[in-house]
């Protein structure tokens, strides 16, 4: 399988295993200096809003360039050309916010996944509706998706077993989550509308690893908790194209929505 634009976390076996083991290391070794999940989550968002004054801020933040200078240690291998990426945007592409991302950005929105799964999981499954977005570009594009308009978003009709979208809508389904596959590009109004219908609701979501934490930091910002899964590499059309086979742990979901025992 080709590797992402920017990044992939399998490795030559399509395993991902490796990947989440060092970001979950990660997060404890910065516990250890930040003993406090949110207070550690919002120093790293903080620093990786704005990428123009990132490094700035990490060197005059003693920890902030210390969490970046081990974040980049131990992640780089999963970063596929971000630089090379970042060179060959348009004008166009660079007022894009998700395209323009950039390397030190996304070792940073890596750490703050795992810290937001970590602050929101048992928030998110004590919700009395959940609801799951999974990635549109998850669809197996060598057959024909015949997915159908649900309540809110296009809903998997499970015409494929072999397809992404298909295995993670049956494992959220048999844990109370109803699951859509993301095709409005207008997320603030959906949370928005939502929320209306559902003020108790929980969130999960299945995107790039840009995407991912924007959408995270979105839900947030209106009250909801809200956990997710990173694509394991960036290969739809936006960033290659054209849409490439991509996947994401199927392991890693389920481990996040079980309830704990």
């Amino acid at each position: 399988m080709n590797p992402g634009r920017t990044y992939t976390l399998t490795d030559n076996k399509g395993e991902s295993t490796l990947y989440y083991q060092l970001v979950r290391e990660l997060a404890d070794r910065f516990l250890d200096i930040i003993p406090d999940e949110v207070v550690l989550r919002e120093s790293i968002r903080n620093a990786s809003t704005w990428k123009g004054v990132l490094r700035r801020l990490s060197r005059r933040e003693r920890h902030v360039g210390k969490i970046l200078r081990d974040l980049d240690n131990v992640l780089t291998p999963f970063l596929t050309g971000v630089n090379e990426h970042l060179l060959t945007l348009s004008l166009t592409d660079r007022l894009d916010r998700t395209m323009r991302t950039s390397r030190d950005q996304y070792l940073f929105y890596m750490l703050e996944i795992e810290l937001t799964n970590r602050i929101n999981r048992d928030s998110f499954l004590k919700a009395p509706w959940r609801m799951a977005l999974i990635a549109h570009c998850l669809r197996d594009f060598r057959k024909g998706c015949q997915s159908k308009r649900g309540e809110i978003e296009d809903q998997c009709t499970h015409c494929d077993l072999d397809c992404y979208v298909h295995m993670g809508s049956e494992l959220l389904d048999r844990y109370q989550i109803n699951p859509f596959i993301s095709v409005s590009m207008d997320h603030q109004r959906l949370f928005k509308h939502l929320n209306n219908d559902h003020p108790e609701m929980g969130v999960l979501g299945i995107a790039c690893v840009p995407e991912l934490v924007m959408g995270m930091r979105l839900c947030e910002g209106l009250g909801i908790p809200v956990v997710g899964i990173p694509l394991d590499a960036n290969r739809c059309s936006r960033w290659l194209g054209e849409c490439l086979e991509t996947t994401f742990s199927l392991k890693e979901l389920e481990e996040l929505v079980k309830p704990s025992v």
